[in-house]
């Protein structure tokens, strides 16, 4: 079956036809084709890799309306600024 000549999957304007089962019958599984690949998107998918910084804890802060919708509005990591804001805070022994 390898050596058969199958028709495209797609036609000239990029339309997918539907897949048989003999377009299927010589794959393979990622994992032993593109065993590199299968690991980056197993990762991908919610698997940190190692910490490259001192792990955060968790806790729980009441912080004014218009302080949270401040940070917010700089889009995602806000939290990670307010840390840096606070960070910054405690390096200048600001009281």
């Amino acid at each position: 079956m390898q050596n058969e000549i199958r028709p495209p999957l797609t036609d000239a304007v990029g339309e997918v036809r539907e897949v048989t089962a003999e377009d299927l019958s010589d794959a393979q599984p990622m994992q032993g084709s593109f065993a590199d690949i299968a690991q980056a998107l197993e990762r991908s998918r919610g698997q940190r890799g190692p910490q490259k910084a001192p792990v955060k804890e968790r806790v729980g802060l009441r912080l004014d309306k218009d302080v949270i919708e401040h940070f917010r509005k700089t889009g995602p990591g806000w939290q990670s600024r307010i840390n840096a804001v606070l960070a910054d805070y405690v390096k200048t022994g600001q009281q």
